[in-house]
């Protein structure tokens, strides 16, 4: 392992890798802090924004823990800087839409700061890894809608043990932004962004007159739009039909045939590991109260959440909307300008759409922004390369 000496501004005998991961900790709790104190300014609610400063004040703290183990180090603390594109992006979006609405992408940014620190076993990280968890269950309930429990329960004792709650809390990183609304528009306006970049300029490669451009674009933005919010209508109320038959059918073998329904949860349970005689108790106290029973065979059972079917309609809605965002881009400029300026224009803009498109989606999925944005416009820019050519071949080809 390479070791600093005092020249380089560190004490002789302390590891570069310990030095750089101490600076890498404290830019983690600092952009955390400036998140946290963004999203307590923007919420109107009283105990939400209470909450943010609650856990803002706990990476604070944080990150003084790293500032003082540098300075132990020999490192002079560097000034804070702004934060990473992602913080900044939530920021924004929680300005645009709410903080209820990026409450998920916090999570998963929590998520990963807890498994960073659980990657360093020490007092500091044990510690802070205890506060990370708990945050975790702030975030739950106030998703769930009830109080910011967090600003009144003390923070969790620097132990490794952890309640359920800890855990039910820290399984939803896996799967934050995987059914949100957020993840359908970023990639409805993806869909619209490249479908209707790709048909302007095809039919602009065949060198039609720009009202030509114009209307295919409108025809397509209108056309890709309907069908979008169609499919996705017919697609989440077929499946929510099923699934509210499949939670009838539940409920009706459970009025009819209590007996088996009660064998059938202790068979769940004995399955996770419980014995006969504690299954059987488990599923006898569940029995007791038929709406709780119903709820965990559904869930165990048929691997159904009844809380989360999806709306039809919203899902139609929000599909036809983030579609004809993203389509209408590459027509505006034809709407304004001539024909070379809108079809430069067009162009431009809806690749620098795409790079937007793209570093939002890294929000979902924690990859590099500035690599997510650019592999969205090449794919964008091959799609209309492609088409443009299709369209002037075409067009070479007709006027012959």
């Amino acid at each position: 392992m390479a070791y600093a000496t005092r020249r380089g501004g560190y004490d002789a005998g302390v590891a570069i890798s310990d030095v750089e991961q101490s600076l890498a900790n404290l830019k983690l709790e600092r952009d955390a802090i400036v998140l946290y104190d963004a999203l307590a300014g923007i919420e109107k609610e009283p105990r939400r924004a209470a909450a943010f400063r609650h856990i803002a004040s706990n990476e604070r703290r944080h990150g003084e823990i790293w500032a003082e183990k540098l300075r132990q180090q020999g490192v002079a603390v560097p000034p804070a800087g702004g934060p990473r594109l992602r913080v900044r992006l939530i920021i924004w979006m929680a300005r645009l839409l709410g903080t209820k609405a990026v409450g998920d992408l916090v999570q998963a940014l929590e998520g990963e700061e807890e498994e960073v620190y659980e990657g360093q076993p020490s007092p500091e990280t044990e510690s802070i890894a205890a506060d990370e968890r708990r945050h975790a269950e702030i975030w739950r309930e106030l998703q769930a809608g009830r109080s910011a429990a967090g600003v009144e329960v003390p923070p969790a004792a620097p132990t490794r043990d952890r309640s359920t709650a800890d855990i039910s809390a820290r399984e939803r990183w896996h799967t934050a932004g995987q059914t949100g609304t957020l993840r359908a528009t970023i990639f409805g306006v993806n869909d619209g962004l490249v479908s209707n970049l790709a048909l302007v300029m095809g039919v602009a490669g065949a060198a039609a007159q720009p009202s030509i451009i114009l209307l295919a674009g409108i025809a397509g933005l209108l056309a890709g739009a309907f069908s979008m919010a169609a499919g996705e209508w017919i697609s989440m109320q077929s499946q929510r039909e099923l699934f509210e038959r499949q939670i009838e059918l539940e409920r009706a073998e459970l009025a009819a045939i209590p007996e088996e329904e009660e064998i059938e949860l202790a068979l769940i349970y004995r399955r996770k590991g419980f014995t006969d005689a504690e299954s059987a108790s488990i599923a006898r106290r569940l029995m007791s109260d038929p709406k709780t029973a119903l709820d965990t065979l559904v869930r165990e059972e048929l691997g159904l959440d009844p809380d989360r079917l999806g709306s039809p309609w919203g899902a139609a809605g929000g599909s036809f909307l983030a579609f004809s965002a993203g389509a209408a881009l590459p027509v505006l400029p034809y709407l304004l300008l001539g024909d070379t300026v809108a079809f430069w224009l067009a162009l431009g803009l809806s690749l620098a759409a795409l790079f937007l498109v793209g570093a939002a989606v890294s929000l979902l999925t924690g990859r590099s922004a500035l690599f997510s944005g650019v592999r969205q416009s090449l794919i964008g820019g091959a799609a209309a390369a492609v088409t443009y050519a299709v369209g002037a071949f075409i067009g070479v080809t007709v006027a012959g």
